[in-house]
């Protein structure tokens, strides 16, 4: 009996990575039925939005200088404003979808799913803001 436990415990250890490396692209994000698969296709949304959110930004930061006029609006003051800006955004962000959201699920499974939910949400509203005040497409 003791054998086959340990073989089992083996087969499972061998097969874990196969499950786990599952790239978001060959899941069914459409039918996801378990929590796994849940999770990693909404990571891999959250991961979509984190990506056109940097690019955003990173136009937003060079549509900046056609932008400025003159101190206090100047390139330079103008630039370290949305630098802080887009971290304050971060910090809000993550502390309510890290750090509020998971009290309404008591630690419940679903609880991940959720934050990645808020996280890509929370991104895609902000890379929507960034394009209509910087005018990027």
């Amino acid at each position: 009996m003791r054998r086959l436990v340990v073989c089992f415990t083996a087969l499972c250890l061998l097969t874990a990575p196969a499950f786990s490396a599952e790239e978001p692209s060959k899941l069914d994000c459409e039918n996801a039925m378990n929590t796994h698969d849940m999770n990693k296709c909404a990571e891999a949304e959250l991961d979509k939005a984190d990506a056109a959110l940097n690019e955003t930004y990173k136009k937003a930061l060079a549509a900046i200088p056609e932008m400025a006029t003159e101190p206090p609006y100047d390139a330079k003051g103008w630039e370290n404003a949305l630098r802080a800006s887009q971290r304050a955004w971060v910090a809000f962000r993550d502390a309510e979808c890290n750090g509020h959201i998971p009290m309404f699920w008591s630690g419940g499974t679903g609880a991940t799913v959720e934050i990645f939910g808020c996280m890509s949400g929370m991104t895609k509203a902000r890379t929507e803001s960034l394009k209509a005040q910087y005018d990027t497409k």
